[in-house]
């Protein structure tokens, strides 16, 4: 049996079982990766005490130590999130021999639930730019089609994810990081209600220039090639923590295991565009049959709806300057002075950025609030695209114009940083392929804290598919 292959749940049933070992298990997907990785690039580092870790934590189940909920299974860590005693580079030159002391809270609670770390996956440099390429490791390739990219930042558990190298991956999202890879790599992935996943040292210590960018918009998240492995991951991470300042109070979501039947009767708002963008027929088509089919099957309440929302250059001007408030700005400038760095951060340092912007940044964002609020008022969740086209060549940032099915190439990530902006839950679903078979995501958002709800529909609509994957 090859054990890389079963989700996260399975692989902590068998060992607890004893039908496997941690060990076996911790091997099967080292060697899973020293398969498929050459091609893919998404590990950056490999923990060399990975496979002790999981001998230790076969002779803790033989001697009859109590076990966590995650026992022995391999997970990875997205590179900007430290990791104790593993180098955590942040897709940097300037921090590529850093070696963090302490571990992410969401980090070491994965540990003490049992959980061994593999390695730390690629990220797009400090996280700015929705690809994942930097200086230190190159591109992620997309296991579908390693011509074209993993998106980003968090590309490198995408991949991982979906190519069956690790069953579960950690990653971040302050503007879609963990959903539009995991769109464009057919996976699941959620994010979290902003302050759910209390996040500590990452966005919240000074520790390295750039580290601390993102105060307002990060949240840290799984993903999984099952919904239930996602949950099981939730169910662990989230939880109050002082040191976290923006932690939401404790008991704010109540989790459980992921059920369909939860997701029957509800009313829905679906926009195929949110009235700002443009989508490439064939992802609308996907996302809408999707769309179609669960309404029927769940008896959704379905409205169409069109929100009245600023003009999507607007919006993107409210979270890039959004992004410079959070961001210490001239410690990144002498960063970008001394080292080469991505087109995306020269053009954040290089920018001369205003009060008066950063005013009017703040109100805009309080009335985007304000307008989806308003308008997902009487429906349960509002359901879009999650990209408006599908995978592109890597080592681009952005498709070519006329590419990809869209005419601005800049244009291709619309919908995600939207709840980024109002701290909402969202959630990639895989929605189905194209003609071509590369991944469309349907994105999901709910009321904050309504994190369960999405959980239950992307239950749902993964038992009306067609199960995929890329290295069946």
């Amino acid at each position: 049996m090859s054990l890389w292959r079963l989700p996260a749940a399975e692989q902590a049933r068998g060992i607890r079982a004893g039908e496997w070992s941690a060990e076996e298990v911790m091997r099967s997907v080292l060697d899973r990766i020293a398969q498929a990785d050459p091609d893919l690039r998404a590990y950056c580092t490999l923990d060399d005490s990975a496979l002790d870790a999981a001998r230790r934590a076969d002779t803790a189940r033989r001697v009859g130590e109590p076990l966590g909920p995650l026992h022995g299974v391999p997970f990875s860590v997205k590179d900007l999130i430290p990791t104790a005693g593993v180098r955590t580079t942040l897709g940097s030159v300037a921090h590529r021999d850093w070696v963090p002391a302490e571990d992410e809270i969401a980090v070491a609670r994965l540990r003490a639930a049992g959980a061994v770390l593999v390695g730390k996956t690629n990220a797009r440099e400090l996280g700015y730019g929705v690809v994942t390429d930097n200086a230190l490791f190159g591109s992620t390739r997309n296991p579908w089609d390693p011509r074209l990219t993993a998106a980003g930042s968090s590309g490198g558990a995408a991949a991982a994810v979906a190519a069956g190298m690790g069953s579960l991956a950690l990653g971040s999202d302050g503007g879609g990081s963990l959903r539009v890879p995991a769109a464009v790599c057919g996976v699941f992935s959620i994010k979290p209600t902003f302050g759910v996943v209390p996040l500590y040292p990452s966005c919240r210590a000074p520790l390295r220039v750039g580290l601390d960018s993102w105060e307002s918009l990060e949240c840290i998240g799984p993903m999984s090639r099952t919904v239930a492995d996602s949950a099981l991951v939730l169910e662990v991470i989230a939880g109050f923590d002082a040191q976290d300042r923006h932690s939401a109070a404790p008991g704010s979501v109540t989790w459980g295991v992921p059920d369909a039947e939860r997701a029957r009767g509800l009313r829905v708002a679906y926009s195929p565009d949110l009235g700002i963008a443009e989508v490439a027929p064939e992802v609308a088509g996907v996302v809408r049959a999707a769309v179609t089919a669960a309404a029927a099957a769940l008896d959704w309440d379905l409205t169409v709806v069109s929100p009245r929302l600023p003009a999507l250059p607007e919006l993107r001007e409210t979270f890039l300057a959004t992004v410079a408030m959070d961001t210490d700005r001239s410690a990144l400038r002498r960063l970008a002075d001394e080292v080469p760095v991505s087109a995306d951060i020269r053009e954040l340092v290089d920018r001369d950025w205003t009060a008066h912007e950063f005013d009017r940044a703040r109100v805009a964002r309080r009335a985007v609030h304000d307008a989806v609020h308003g308008f997902s008022a009487p429906f349960d969740l509002l359901l879009t695209p999650a990209t408006a086209a599908t995978a592109f060549p890597a080592g681009l940032r952005f498709p070519r114009d006329g590419e990809c099915g869209i005419a601005d190439g800049r244009q291709w990530s619309p919908f995600a940083f939207l709840a980024n902006l109002t701290g909402q839950p969202a959630a990639s679903i895989p929605a189905g392929r194209t003609a071509a078979g590369l991944p469309v995501g349907l994105q999901a958002l709910a009321p904050r804290f309504g994190d369960p709800l999405l959980l239950d529909v992307a239950q749902a609509v993964e038992e009306l598919r067609t199960p995929a994957s890329c290295f069946a």
